[in-house]
């Protein structure tokens, strides 16, 4: 559903009924049925109630108690935008990066607000450091400045109002940084606060000083150039191959499968001989976000396999171990179906048999629990491959660059590359990711969202539920992270 329509849809509503608070008590409700189906669906096939351990007790605390609150607030929900704020909200607090709520018409977009006061705040060694000033803006504070508190309460007090669970989870390190820039803008959320009235700056170690916050008029591309000065962007082309001080730079910021893999794995292969030289390369998945339907951890060890060959990397790829089903009707009538298209499907027949066998195997697993009442069954997965004794091919250095915005696939994909000879990861924490894998989508009935979990556990994954990576701290980069020529002129120093 576009953006446009839902406005449309919006205008037509407020027509026909002629009172304007009609139009927001229907999304009053629909936010109160989606909220319902949500908890519902999650409550009776999500696998964290079936599973003991650390990684399910966030889930079943979160699963009533948030429920209750998102509830309290759905008499604010004014707009198709609000009701995805507060389905957001209600999935941002299990903490659980594969728990998402996500609108189904065009959303907001990273450079959206309705108004700002003419400068932007980034999270910057654990602070809220102001990043960006509109060239001419008056009455602002500089570049620079630490935020100290806003409408008199200590900001982070007041960030976790505005923005946790509403635009990230900033109980993490990319939470906070991808959100911050938001800190000081209204996005247009009745939920939260929009603009703070007053904020209190420092400057060095000089004494905080109070400023008034005053919205000011926003001129297209605004809050993008600010945005951009704050997170780093990938390229609108994801992926490619570039020669940087002498060696190949590989640049890898997606884990779509749409993103071009197949120009980009001919160039990579066309490169190995430079890739294994003695120079070492770099491999920068700086926001290579890889999660959902359309993205696949698969290409990250395709990469991989291509530079150091199957050979060498086959005995340092993680154990699948153990993986936990939780019996319930649902679940199983996720794989049955995703297995009845499968069989139906002549190509993938005739090339992926062996995923139909495991299918199959599933599938009858989940039969002999049920005729066994029990709640859960384990399956084991792909065993840890000895070592082939093959030698590295890869004679130098590698630097692995990370960010915030490597996630889902990437992490995946950082498993692997992390047990590799000579390969340092440089940069900055990652996101994170639970051992609650494999989403399964399903639409939620105002049709305006579409829910998604992990509907099995990873219980036996050797990296911990929600463990980032976070570089060493030689390998941390501390400067400006949008700063393109300062990040790659970092990099180089580490070569030396």
């Amino acid at each position: 559903m576009s953006r446009f329509l839902s406005v449309a849809a919006t205008a037509a509503l407020v027509v026909a009924v002629s009172a304007g608070s009609a139009f927001a008590q229907d999304f009053r409700a629909l936010a109160r049925q989606d909220l319902q189906r949500a908890h519902d669906e999650l409550a009776a096939n999500h696998p964290a109630p079936a599973v003991p351990g650390a990684a399910s007790q966030g889930f079943r605390a979160w699963l009533d108690t948030g429920l209750q609150e998102a509830l309290a607030l759905a008499p604010r929900v004014n707009s198709g935008d609000s009701h995805a704020y507060l389905l957001r909200f209600y999935a941002g607090g299990f903490r659980d990066s594969n728990i998402r709520v996500s609108p189904t018409f065009e959303g907001m977009g990273p450079f959206f607000g309705i108004s700002w006061p003419g400068f932007t705040t980034g999270w910057r060694n654990g602070r809220y450091v102001v990043t960006y000033v509109k060239p001419g803006a008056r009455g602002t504070p500089r570049v620079g400045d630490v935020v100290v508190e806003c409408n008199a309460m200590p900001i982070e007090e007041f960030a976790r109002a505005k923005l946790d669970r509403w635009e990230g989870n900033l109980d993490t390190e990319a939470g906070r940084v991808t959100s911050a820039p938001y800190l000081m803008w209204n996005r247009n959320n009745p939920l939260t606060a929009g603009m703070p009235s007053q904020c209190s700056f420092q400057s060095g170690r000089g004494r905080p000083r109070d400023l008034p916050i005053r919205p000011m008029p926003l001129v297209a591309g605004d809050l993008e150039a600010a945005y951009r000065a704050t997170v780093y962007m990938p390229p609108a082309t994801p992926l490619g191959v570039e020669t940087i001080n002498g060696r190949p730079w590989l640049h890898v910021h997606s884990f779509a499968d749409s993103a071009g893999w197949a120009a980009f794995n001919n160039a990579v292969e066309q490169q190995v001989a430079s890739l294994r030289g003695p120079l070492g390369f770099v491999l920068d998945l700086r926001a290579a976000s890889g999660s959902g339907e359309n993205s696949s951890t698969a290409r990250g060890y395709g990469l991989a396999n291509r530079i150091w060959t199957p050979e060498f990397t086959v005995s340092r790829q993680p154990a699948a171990g153990d993986i936990t089903y939780r019996a319930t009707q649902g679940n199983r009538d996720w794989y049955a179906g995703a297995l009845a298209r499968m069989e139906a499907d002549p190509y993938f027949v005739q090339e992926s048999m062996s995923v139909i066998v495991q299918t199959r195997e599933i599938v009858a697993a989940f039969d002999a629990a049920f005729a066994a009442r029990q709640p859960t069954f384990t399956l084991a997965g792909r065993p840890a491959v000895a070592d082939t004794g093959a030698a590295n091919p890869v004679q130098g250095p590698v630097i692995v660059l990370v960010d915030a915005g490597c996630s889902g696939g990437c992490l995946d994909t950082l498993d692997l590359l992390s047990k590799l000879p000579n390969v340092r990861i440089a940069g900055s924490t990652t996101a994170t990711d639970s051992i609650f894998v494999e989403p399964t989508v399903e639409r939620l009935p105002s049709n305006y969202s579409d829910l998604s979990y992990g509907h099995k556990a990873w219980t036996s994954r050797p990296r911990a539920n929600n463990q980032p990576y976070t570089p060493a701290p030689g390998l941390t980069y501390t400067g400006n992270p949008a700063d393109e020529a300062a990040v790659r002129a970092w990099v180089g120093t580490l070569f030396q």
